[in-house]
């Protein structure tokens, strides 16, 4: 077995702790770029390794899959997201995993497309040609009524601000946890905690909401909610209140804030990239006219589809992926100690001129023909990857080309100048302070 291959020493006690703190992407941009595909690393007594070759990830996410969990920024935040399926593991999440896929058939999420063009058509009616928005913020409440209807059958009328209060709360108390060497258990009252308790028992309260009402009515309203309430397991048995809320929360929190950022990244691109945005709005000139896109339009909008992988690729909204090893094994041949934490990040691979040419710049066209298929797997991976690839992938995909075509075909966006765009990688990859766009209508 080969010996390490060298590393970032980082401090005596903290480690590369400081280096993470300080700006998390530069620190793990350079350590690949100087050190290679397999990096040691230590966060304080953690043990962790960067991964960052296609093959080494497929070891970790495919071959030897069962000896790695989820990291330790979804494990310590089971009070948010209970034993969904973000978080849980072995055979419950594969009970959960069989249970839940139904609800994700591609016929059911094609029907869901008239609601997403609807609800996006509804936010943009509200803008005024010329004027400011917050589209990271236009974007989280586009994608959280989209799923509040697709989950529960229901608008967020009134929920929103609170609903988006709370995913505030949860982002800086996940960047807390993880930049901390100790953390204390959650029932420990301190104030970071009892604002997670207070933002968790406030979003429990809508979804045990929900499904009280639906268990009481009965009513199958053809959402997800409804799916998930009819499917049972062979044994007969169905989810527990319990289990609908952790799966329920995980979906209506992770599924929306994920393509509200996807976008939010990819309108940055278009407005510092104009002969892009052109283009794209060509292709929906043609193809559309003044109609709004259906799902069947969706073969026709190649360009447009195109511009969501490659935003994706550069801003990747999961921006990370983080397993811990539960048995002594190894990766690539190097020795993986029991409890170390590997780290796969798809915002360095995903930059990997190895992969992609000219990998900074925003090339929608790369992935015109064939260009995918010659990728080695998991060179790009905005969905994670192996059995546990995102559940939602489909769906998402699906919002993200709906809602790009309808927004792009009645407005242009130019970004703010001078203001302070801050990358905040916390459980996704946020706009610290928003991001601020003029919109003007076409």
């Amino acid at each position: 077995m080969p010996p390490l291959p060298p590393g970032p020493k980082g401090k005596l006690l903290t480690g590369v702790l400081d280096d993470y703190r300080r700006d998390a992407l530069r620190f793990f941009t350079a350590c690949a770029r100087d050190y290679g595909d397999f990096v040691p690393l230590r966060f304080g007594p953690q043990k962790a390794f960067l991964v960052s070759h296609p093959d080494l990830i497929d070891e970790i996410l495919v071959q030897n899959y069962r000896n790695f969990t989820k990291g330790p920024a979804l494990r310590n935040n089971r009070l948010v997201f209970g034993n969904g399926l973000l978080t849980s593991e072995g055979d419950f999440w594969r009970q959960q995993r069989r249970l839940a896929q139904p609800a994700f058939h591609r016929e059911r999420i094609n029907a869901y497309a008239e609601v997403m063009v609807d609800c996006t058509q509804r936010r943009i009616a509200l803008w005024k040609d010329g004027e400011t928005r917050d589209i990271h913020d236009e974007m989280m409440r586009i994608t959280m009524e989209i799923a509040a209807r697709t989950l529960f059958g229901a608008g967020v009328e009134g929920i929103a601000d609170e609903v988006a209060g709370c995913m505030h709360v949860l982002q800086d108390g996940v960047m807390r946890r993880f930049q901390s060497l100790l953390n204390l258990p959650e029932w420990v009252p301190t104030p970071s905690h009892i604002r997670l308790q207070r933002a968790v028992d406030k979003l429990d309260r809508i979804v045990y909401g929900f499904i009280d009402d639906r268990r009481r009515s009965g009513e199958d309203r053809a959402d997800l909610l409804s799916a998930l309430l009819q499917v049972r397991d062979e044994d007969g048995s169905r989810m527990t209140d319990k289990q609908l809320r952790d799966e329920v929360l995980t979906l209506f929190l992770a599924g929306h804030e994920t393509t509200a950022l996807a976008l939010t990244w990819t309108l940055m691109l278009l407005s510092q990239n104009p002969e892009i945005e052109t283009r794209l709005a060509e292709e929906l000139r043609m193809n559309l006219g003044h109609d709004p896109p259906t799902i069947d339009d969706r073969a026709r909008l190649p360009y447009t589809e195109a511009v969501v992988l490659e935003g994706m690729r550069l801003y990747p909204p999961a921006w990370a992926l983080a397993r811990t090893a539960i048995e002594a094994s190894t990766v690539g041949g190097y020795p993986v100690p029991r409890g170390a934490l590997i780290l796969i990040l798809q915002w360095v691979v995903h930059r990997d001129a190895r992969w992609f040419a000219e990998p900074e710049r925003f090339l929608p066209e790369r992935w015109e023909g064939d260009f995918a298929k010659t990728l080695p797997r998991h060179a790009y991976l905005p969905f994670g990857g192996g059995p546990r690839t995102c559940i939602g992938n489909t769906f998402s995909m699906v919002e993200a080309v709906m809602l790009l075509a309808t927004l792009v075909q009645r407005f242009s966006f130019r970004l703010v100048p001078g203001q302070n765009l801050v990358l905040q990688p916390a459980i996704t990859l946020r706009p610290l302070h928003g991001l601020h766009m003029t919109v003007c209508r076409r």
